[in-house]
């Protein structure tokens, strides 16, 4: 019974990539951005997702942005969320501080600091010791960083038009090659703008959520203690559990035959897709892709990009009739 589920499951996760994503099964790579019907039509509605270059043109930020004197001038006394982890890896799993033979979920310690200082955090990033993240998802580019706000634009307008809706959130995320974000998932259709440096994103569509091993973890959080420069991982009290994805698609090589084993769904099976969004260009992730994302910076050190979350009225009106059915 077990071989047959298996099976079942494999034929799947290849009748999803044969119907919806091409032979072979690859992500679109758009020269312009789509017209709102061609949108919604070839991506939204198949869940599909898409890089679009030339995607924002017209837009200051890529001109501006990279410059770090113009940052620091335009946010001169601004108060930003800035995030510290010890290795980059916030919102992924560390060994427990209870129990190191098991892992737990760990968040980043969040500080508000002026622009300028938290910037310099950011630049002075040593992996090992501290690795600073400028970015909140709260919908922080317009609760923070409103004086960059006639840079880019307050939504996507083609992409509006398609989804129907406003974006709920728009975040900016400031930070260097040391910030890495884990497997997961999102339940917003996301507009990933990036303006200077790379995005490496690595991707599974929601029918693969076998092979991410989505497991109870429980929750912690890292403690920045600024007289030491040391950092401390502490379990919620009460404790509370996150379900998270196990997998990491970049074992090390000393851990990868280990990982292998304890994943075979991951590495035994299809191949994941892999983009890479540059400066100027626009990846459409849609709602509950699972999404790795490595990060390379610019000339000056740092990789900037900014993203759109707006709701997925079709999920939401699934999950309101399922509710009803229930």
């Amino acid at each position: 019974m077990a071989e047959k589920i298996e099976s079942s499951i494999q034929n799947l996760w290849q009748e999803v990539r044969d119907l919806s994503l091409g032979t072979p099964p690859h992500i679109d790579h758009l020269p312009t951005p789509p017209t709102p019907l061609q949108f919604l039509r070839h991506y939204i509605t198949p869940n599909k997702p898409c890089l679009i270059s030339a995607a924002v043109p017209h837009w200051p930020a890529l001109a501006l942005w990279p410059s770090e004197t113009y940052l620091r001038t335009t946010l001169a006394t601004t108060p930003v969320s800035l995030h510290l982890t010890p290795t980059g890896k916030a919102d992924a799993l560390s060994p427990n501080p209870n129990a190191p033979s098991s892992l737990c979920f760990a968040s980043a310690h969040v500080q508000t600091l002026p622009f300028p200082e938290a910037l310099d955090s950011v630049i002075a990033s040593d992996e090992g010791n501290k690795v600073a993240y400028l970015q909140q998802q709260n919908d922080c580019f317009r609760r923070e960083y409103g004086a960059l706000a006639a840079d880019s634009e307050e939504h996507i307008p083609w992409a509006t038009e398609a989804l129907g809706c406003f974006p709920e959130a728009v975040n900016l995320w400031v930070g260097n090659h040391f910030s890495e974000t884990s497997f997961h998932k999102d339940h917003y259709e996301n507009l990933y703008v990036v303006i200077s440096g790379e995005k490496r994103f690595v991707l599974l569509p929601p029918t693969d959520v076998h092979r991410m091993y989505i497991r109870e973890y429980p929750a912690a959080m890292y403690q920045y203690h600024q007289d030491s420069g040391e950092f401390s991982l502490e379990l919620e009290d009460p404790i509370t559990s996150v379900p998270w994805c196990s997998v990491d698609p970049y074992p090390s090589p000393k851990d990868k035959k280990r990982e292998i084993e304890k994943f075979p769904l991951y590495f035994n099976g299809p191949k994941p897709f892999e983009v890479t969004v540059k400066a100027g260009e626009m990846l459409y992730l849609p709602s509950m892709w699972f999404h790795h994302v490595r990060q390379s910076p610019d000339d000056t050190g740092l990789t900037i990009a900014i993203n759109y979350s707006s709701c997925n009225l079709f999920l939401v009106h699934y999950l309101a009739i399922q509710h009803c059915v229930k």
